[in-house]
């Protein structure tokens, strides 16, 4: 059984960074997609950030140039750095192992999901 776990979430400043990892437990996902997804009450989770097995990034619209991903394979684990925070990425981040061949923009293409780490981006 695949867990996966959020950390690095927290209360920051609008301007401010920070550094969301994600880390798997149960197998290796050195050979999946990986992604980060966000949600906030009421709305749908949206798309942010994802990294293919060969490290191909891919980015939301609301985040491209600010947010960046990463992985350490070694570690089992992905990043998503992000920078000059906005209040409107005030939302519950979720990590995602993807196995499914859908679109890597797509919620139905991952099949492995974190419990979620608060970010909150105070104006």
């Amino acid at each position: 059984q695949v867990q996966l776990v959020e950390s690095g979430g927290g209360k920051v400043q609008a301007g401010g960074s920070l550094r969301l990892s994600c880390t798997a437990s149960g197998r290796t996902l050195s050979s999946n997609g990986m992604g980060w997804f966000r949600q906030v009450a009421g709305k749908e989770r949206e798309f942010v950030a994802a990294i293919t097995w060969i490290s191909s990034t891919y980015y939301g619209d609301s985040v491209k140039g600010r947010f960046t991903i990463s992985r350490d394979n070694a570690k089992n684990t992905v990043y998503l750095q992000m920078n000059s925070l906005k209040p409107e990425d005030t939302a519950v981040y979720y990590c995602a192992g993807r196995t499914g061949r859908e679109s890597i923009y797509y919620r139905s293409s991952y099949t492995y999901w974190g419990q979620g780490t608060q970010v909150t981006v105070s104006s």
